[in-house]
């Protein structure tokens, strides 16, 4: 699975590690949904960081569609809440 985190660039993420990513998103998408910003600020930086930590960058070359964008850890709660889909941020 391709993750790409605007500003910083695509990492290649082993599908098995879905569930955990799924389960800070969750979280993100309860933290919009209440307006809690301090809540958002502190799991967007998780899910970010999680995804860089589970993650290898993609090599330059390659030349395909992020299956996953996440938006980078300066976003605002209002601009999240526009991204998000019935099923947050990462589909799954």
């Amino acid at each position: 699975m391709i993750v790409r985190i605007l500003g910083e660039g695509q990492l290649k993420v082993d599908p098995v590690r879905l569930p955990e990513l799924n389960e800070l998103d969750s979280e993100l998408a309860t933290a919009v949904e209440a307006n809690d910003d301090a809540r958002f600020r502190t799991v967007l930086a998780d899910l970010l960081a999680r995804v860089r930590a589970v993650g290898n960058p993609a090599p330059d070359d390659l030349l395909t569609a992020s299956d996953v964008i996440l938006p980078p850890a300066d976003s605002t709660l209002a601009e999240v809440r526009e991204l998000l889909t019935d099923e947050g941020l990462i589909p799954g």
